[in-house]
């Protein structure tokens, strides 16, 4: 299966995906995939130095699955995490799990 990789934002604490461009992205559709094992590792290098730069924390890489193309989480944390749902408020349960 593909992977993404994802942090939290150190300034806020909002989830966010590493982009092709190195940046940092809020949406998982517009997340850079990783193939394989030896992609997934240069992800996480890439990640590392944002790190180091104390931008982001808890990187770790995800599955994730690909409809037509785009990445979409496969777990339900993930799809909790993506959804931006990650503290209970009133529109919490419209999250698709």
């Amino acid at each position: 299966m593909p992977n993404v990789v994802t942090a939290n934002r150190l300034v806020d604490g909002i989830v966010i995906y590493l982009a092709p461009d190195g940046g940092w992205v809020e949406e998982l559709a517009r997340a850079k995939l990783a193939g394989d094992e030896e992609e997934t590792k240069a992800l996480e290098s890439e990640a590392a130095k944002a790190v180091a730069e104390r931008r982001v924390v808890a990187v770790y890489p995800m599955e994730v699955a690909l409809r037509d193309g785009v990445p979409i989480a496969t777990s339900v944390r993930e799809r909790i995490r993506a959804a931006h749902r990650t503290t209970l408020t009133k529109d919490w349960y419209d999250v698709p799990l």
